[in-house]
């Protein structure tokens, strides 16, 4: 395309422009077929993203009633996607294949940081607390299984813990736990294993692992499917509250599609009668959810500012070969969050 530009520059007068003009045409279209190709089709099937938080089997299966409403809510068909793991769900987002996803902090941040969601709701839940708590849990049985013993010898602990974009897999017991007693996650046990909630909890308490990471929500859950296990486990530790997870579609989306997809979430399972009470049944088989609040980008600046610290946290007691590289590295934390705090600030539909 370049020689075919030199080429016709050589054109005199109105054949130069109008060679010039055709070739510039020539190096948009490709542009112009990338913009065709990221608007979504206004029949197409939405894609729903489902965070694996259990199996990727179950969790499809709990969501399956909600989201056929909401297609007919919508009048547009929902298609979903389950998968096995946070980084799968992650990648299927960046690939554009998904429209509409359910995620805990750190994702959705990343998700509407980069652009390419909004958030639409919030989940609230039965308890009616704000959040939730990540915990740490271990069996009931010695050794393993009083905080001085982990945190004097946590090389001696097998740990199971989530992927790094979970908020309380990772994030917060890094964050509010491991760090301030001078313990890296990934460094300092004698194993690690990295799963859901589910399965974490469950290799604790069948004695594959000593410590798992988890969260409230997720362990009364588990009390409930696996009751024999659930009785072998203690929660050694929790944190501070962590904001419940949220509802995000994808920007391309027109305001009016965003705002008929809150609107249908905000009145789920809050009608009278029958067909009320259906919905309440399958919102308590989602995580014992109560329902959805209208949300927007602004609901993830507590994330924004977990994940903001837990990086700091990390730069400051990294080695660095001079200090100059980490007064560098702090300045890019800095400025990029910064550019974070400025698109979670967009509260437009």
């Amino acid at each position: 395309m370049h020689a075919f530009l030199r080429r016709f520059s050589s054109f005199p007068g109105t054949g130069r422009r109008a060679a010039l003009a055709l070739a510039s045409g020539l190096l948009l279209l490709p542009l112009l077929a990338a913009a065709q190709a990221s608007a979504p089709a206004a029949d197409a099937p939405v894609r729903f993203g489902i965070l694996p938080l259990g199996g990727a089997f179950e969790s499809r299966s709990d969501w399956d009633p909600l989201l056929a409403e909401l297609s007919r809510a919508i009048q547009r068909p929902v298609s979903v996607l389950s998968v096995n793991s946070y980084e799968a769900l992650e990648q299927a987002i960046q690939r554009g294949e998904v429209d509409m996803a359910f995620l805990s902090g750190k994702m959705a941040l990343d998700a509407v940081s980069q652009k390419r969601m909004k958030v639409v709701a919030q989940v609230v839940r039965h308890d009616g607390l704000p959040g939730y708590r990540g915990l740490l849990l271990t069996r009931k049985a010695p050794p393993f299984n009083t905080l001085k013993n982990l945190v004097d010898q946590p090389e001696r602990w097998r740990l199971a813990r989530g992927e790094r974009q979970s908020v309380s897999g990772f994030i917060v017991p890094q964050l509010q736990f491991f760090l301030p007693n001078h313990i890296v996650m990934e460094t300092r046990f004698l194993s690690e294993v990295v799963g859901t909630h589910q399965a974490n909890a469950l290799a604790v308490a069948n004695n594959e692992a000593d410590v798992a990471t988890n969260n409230s929500a997720d362990f009364e859950r588990f009390k409930l499917r696996f009751p024999a296990e659930a009785q072998r486990l203690q929660v050694l530790w929790e944190s501070e509250l962590i904001p419940h997870a949220q509802i995000v579609v994808r920007r391309e989306y027109p305001p009016e599609l965003r705002l008929r997809v809150q609107a249908f979430l905000v009145a789920y399972g809050r009608g009278k009668g029958a067909r009320g009470d259906a919905e309440r049944v399958v919102l308590k088989s989602l995580h014992d959810l109560a329902g959805f609040v209208a949300a927007d980008n602004s609901s993830l600046l507590p994330a924004a500012k977990l994940a903001y610290q837990l990086a700091m946290q990390n730069a400051k007691t990294a080695q660095w070969v001079n200090d100059a590289a980490r007064q560098a590295r702090l300045q890019r934390l800095e400025s990029g969050y910064a550019e974070q705090l400025a698109v979670l600030k967009d509260v437009s539909p």
